[in-house]
């Protein structure tokens, strides 16, 4: 084998071996499959100075789930898991649409809204009560002991509660138009929301990833007790990660209840859960801890957005939605599994390491 063959083999072989590999070919798979069905699914028109297509709106549909993988992220990366980010969408979305409520006034014949409070008043309220319930969650974990899943899971029953409890059972209705902009206003040509993404993942990927937080959270979730003696402060971490999460989770009820222009307990948010882990199990971080991607876990939000995006496109029943949905996770699961990494790549090396 010559020197120019043996450069391309093991580039080949680096590229596939890469953990980013196979959910990026597994999203451009979806796309080409959508393509094969419509004709102007990768054109993008601007309108008015906004930019509209079908990739803008799966971008722009994919951001609050986006926003709820990256707070799960460094969760996961802690061995840990949160089942009630998609309550605390629900509760955060309440919060806002009380908060703001929002009434018509005629003023010289034209139509007025106010809010109930100024809108950084409520967005803040919003935020801060995501905040206080990821926190709820961090002590229990942290401090009292409980398992991740038991412990996430008391506020995942409770917090649907909480959030009717706010909303009397009713869905509120938000009539203040400053608001919409965060779900549904552009800048720039792209929605507001994508920047809001951009701009999270930036933050995130600069502490993980320039300071030393990536690495006790990576050290933690190998071994909590070798981090322990290590002198890591594992249990102040392990409240951070699940605060922030819990902070995610409650700006994607904001960008949730801003676009559907109201706010209801029971169904905002409603099997976030599920689907935020998919997409960071997608991008290649690891439930057994110690491994994370931050934008793996953004590609793992797309391919379940648009993936949810093709059964409708190409007109698969609602009632078999879920079943072709948890098809192609599963399949794609079973694809990024070692055992099928090695025997697709057949690496001696690796091959003789699974012995």
């Amino acid at each position: 084998m010559n020197t120019a063959t043996t450069e391309a083999t093991g580039w080949h072989k680096a590229l596939v071996r890469h953990p980013l590999f196979l959910p990026v070919l597994t999203l451009l798979v979806l796309l080409l499959v959508n393509r094969a069905f419509n004709a102007h699914f990768f054109h993008i028109e601007n309108k008015d100075g906004h930019l509209f297509g079908s990739l803008i709106d799966i971008l722009n549909r994919a951001s609050p789930l986006a926003l709820v993988a990256l707070g799960m992220t460094p969760v996961i990366a802690t061995r840990g898991v949160d089942v009630s980010v998609g309550a605390i969408v629900a509760i955060s979305a309440a919060t806002a649409a009380v908060l703001i409520g929002g009434q018509m006034h005629i003023v010289n014949g034209v139509e007025v809204y106010v809010s109930n409070v100024p809108l950084p008043v409520a967005i803040a309220g919003a935020l801060a009560v995501g905040l206080l319930c990821g926190l709820w969650n961090g002590a229990l974990v942290a401090y009292v002991g409980m398992q991740p899943i038991i412990a996430t899971l008391i506020l995942m029953v409770a917090g649907r509660g909480i959030a009717q409890l706010l909303t009397a059972g009713q869905i509120i209705t938000i009539y203040y138009q400053p608001y919409f902009f965060l779900g549904a206003g552009f800048l720039g040509g792209l929605p507001f929301a994508l920047y809001i993404v951009a701009a999270v993942g930036v933050v995130l990927w600069f502490f993980t990833q320039r300071t030393a937080l990536g690495l006790f959270v990576t050290a933690i979730g190998i071994n909590p007790t070798a981090s322990y003696f290590a002198g890591i402060k594992a249990r102040a971490i392990m409240l951070c990660v699940y605060g922030f999460s819990g902070l995610m989770a409650g700006a994607a009820g904001l960008i949730i209840s801003s676009n559907v222009k109201s706010a209801d307990g029971n169904n905002a948010g409603l099997l976030m859960e599920l689907d935020a882990i998919l997409a960071v199990t997608l991008g290649g971080t690891s439930l057994a801890g110690g491994r994370f991607s931050l934008v793996g876990s953004l590609i793992g939000a797309l391919i379940i957005q648009t993936l949810t995006y093709t059964t409708y496109s190409i007109g698969v029943p609602p009632e078999a939605n879920l079943v072709v949905k948890a098809v192609v996770v599963f399949i794609v699961c079973v694809v990024q599994s070692e055992p099928m990494r090695k025997l697709i790549i057949r690496d001696p090396i690796l091959q003789g390491a699974s012995r």
